[in-house]
């Protein structure tokens, strides 16, 4: 398989039909390497419009939901941050490191938490082999994650890289004012991929970008099942 004819239909038939259409955001998607992000097995699929999953048996089972995001979901979200190279930017889901390396290409420093530390050490040595030197991949417990990284806080931008039922307001909290965050919200069969702006400091507007469905980040509440 031609990987740069490959990477080039993925842009035109599945990125920008789904309204990416940013100059820079594109630029970037076709010099990053998504392929280096995956394990050499799993390489063939680094341009197909699916969720690759990044482990396998025994931890597969016991984390559904690591995978990394088609490649148009990822771009959208990208997209929908207008990021400056000035900022700062908490990502929360490292998985494979990818969406982790686009976001660092596009602003000052990136914060990414993983709950699985193989995966926290595989994005790690993903992004010291391709170059990318201003992400801190940091090891967290699921309950951990959810809380975000007060300790650096404020920041810019965050990024939710898995779906939530709601965003906790302790995430929220953590944005500057004029900060964004982008997030996957609800339950199947539809969420929502939705951004927040930190418009005052007590303030925030939301809007609806895109219906998908992702998997579950962990750590996070869930709504209570219990109905009269």
């Amino acid at each position: 398989m031609n990987n740069e004819i490959a990477r080039f239909n993925m842009i035109e038939q599945q990125i920008r039909p789904w309204e990416v259409l940013d100059p820079g955001v594109l630029a970037l998607l076709a010099q990053m390497r998504r392929e280096d992000f995956l394990p050499p097995a799993l390489r063939a699929l680094a341009f197909v419009d699916t969720q690759v999953p990044l482990l396998s048996g025994d931890e597969a089972a016991k984390a559904p939901g690591a995978c990394m995001l088609e490649p148009k979901v990822e771009a959208r979200l990208l997209q929908e941050l207008q990021l400056q190279h000035h900022e700062r930017v908490l990502e929360i889901g490292t998985g494979s490191g990818f969406m982790a390396a686009l976001l660092a290409h596009r602003c000052q420093r990136v914060y990414s938490l993983e709950m699985r530390p193989e995966l926290a050490e595989s994005a790690r040595q993903n992004l010291l082999r391709t170059g990318v030197d201003n992400v801190q991949v940091l090891d967290v417990s699921a309950a951990e994650g959810a809380k975000g990284l007060p300790a650096e806080a404020p920041f810019d931008a965050i990024v939710l890289s898995g779906s939530v039922a709601e965003v906790p307001s302790a995430l929220l909290d953590q944005l500057k004012v004029g900060g964004r965050l982008v997030a996957v919200v609800g339950e199947e069969p539809v969420m929502r991929a939705r951004l927040f702006t930190r418009v005052e400091s007590a303030q925030f507007s939301q809007s609806d970008l895109f219906d998908t469905v992702v998997p579950r980040l962990e750590g996070f509440a869930e709504p209570s099942q219990f109905h009269f």
